[in-house]
């Protein structure tokens, strides 16, 4: 056996690798689609907002804006979980941590911002510590009032807690099922410790009441725009290392891992250095997708390490597409926004609701909505 073997595994998803952005995208229709899509909504949506009167028709209100800016930062987070899920058959339920640290660490910086403007008027402690009567800031909020720190602390806490999670894991050889319970495990850990008041970080209630961002009001119509188009490029910028990643030689390895791991692994690869690569950026993108939509709600507290948020991440993967990366970021946005409706509606129901389109995509639509339109398109074709 040689190495070609792990080529002929993962040929049938192997893009065509050429020079640039068309080199990477080259025949990848669906996900052209995609960043026009993405292209036009980053263009219309501030269009709108700017150019026409509230009254008209065609306005998009600032709350509508600030709505579909967290739409995205799901669908950034979905398909981080896609690409360890989808190309690499590591199903995940512990992404929510990686989100939520990412979602902490910008927390951190926007609460240094707000300085003497606190209730208590501290110009270093932020409200909740000087109401718990600490003396002094805790070594690790240290360099958080500095806007290129924590963003490299958005970066580099979920990845360095993905990389030694993965390291771990995967050197144990630790798989399938048992992989997603101590993945869930570790996010509700996380979720317990950040609830205790000594740990820092705002206990129950987080960390809110955020005043601004480089020095701009969040609450400024302008401010939300920025966020909002912010989270368009992060979601498109994220596609493209995705799809680089995918379609490089790691990456057909990683996909060759998931098609068949024992022989990927008796040819002499490395199995596991591969996993913990590919994981730690996963973790790294879905840090990107919490920093994005913390200064954007306004707030950030222990429940976004529930365990469920996190089996939720999977459900919009599953309905989108596993392994399109562009149909989990749709299923981000789809079942969100399915969410928003339907909880104006009958807020007790989502939990039931949700479970119900599981099992409904699970058996009906085992490849998601992006399978569904592929499988008629074949047929079609095959008509014709």
């Amino acid at each position: 056996m040689t190495t070609e073997t792990v080529n002929s595994v993962a040929a049938s998803e192997r893009p065509v690798m050429r020079g640039g952005l068309s080199g990477i995208l080259y025949g990848d229709t669906g996900g052209k689609i995609f960043l026009g899509v993405l292209l036009a909504v980053g263009i219309l949506v501030p269009a709108l907002n700017l150019l026409t009167e509230p009254g008209s028709a065609l306005h998009v209100p600032t709350y509508t804006v600030t709505l579909l800016g967290k739409y995205l930062c799901f669908a950034l987070l979905a398909m981080s979980v896609d690409l360890v899920w989808g190309f690499c058959g590591i199903l995940s339920l512990g992404h929510g941590a990686f989100f939520a640290l990412g979602g902490y660490a910008m927390g951190m910086y926007l609460m240094r911002q707000i300085g003497t403007r606190g209730v208590y008027g501290d110009p270093v402690l932020p409200d909740f510590m000087v109401f718990l009567n600490w003396e002094s800031l805790p070594w690790y909020w240290y360099g958080f009032d500095i806007f290129w720190f924590a963003m490299l602390m958005v970066l580099l806490a979920p990845g360095m807690l993905g990389f030694v999670f993965g390291w771990l894991a995967f050197r144990s050889r630790v798989t399938g099922v048992y992989l997603s319970i101590i993945s869930q495990a570790m996010t509700y850990a996380l979720m317990l410790a950040f609830f205790r008041n000594e740990m820092g970080f705002g206990g129950n209630n987080g960390l809110t009441d955020f005043k601004d961002i480089l020095g701009y009001d969040l609450q400024a119509d302008g401010t939300r725009l920025a966020l909002f188009m912010a989270s368009v490029i992060a979601l498109g910028v994220a596609y493209v290392l995705c799809r680089f990643i995918v379609g490089s030689k790691l990456g057909r390895v990683v996909t060759a891992v998931r098609d068949a791991e024992p022989r990927v692994r008796s040819i002499g690869y490395r199995v596991d250095r591969y996993k913990v690569w590919v994981w730690t950026v996963s973790a790294m993108l879905a840090g990107v997708a919490g920093a994005l939509y913390v200064p954007q709600v306004g707030i950030i507290n222990p429940s976004e390490f529930s365990p469920l948020n996190s089996i939720e991440v999977v459900v919009w993967v599953a309905v989108g597409g596993r392994g399109t990366l562009f149909g989990a970021a749709g299923g981000g946005v789809l079942v969100n926004y399915a969410q928003t409706v339907f909880t104006g509606v009958w807020p007790e129901g989502w939990t039931f609701a949700l479970g119900a389109l599981f099992v409904v995509v699970t058996v009906f639509l085992p490849r998601g909505i992006v399978g569904l339109i592929r499988r008629r398109k074949d047929k079609k074709e095959a008509g014709s």
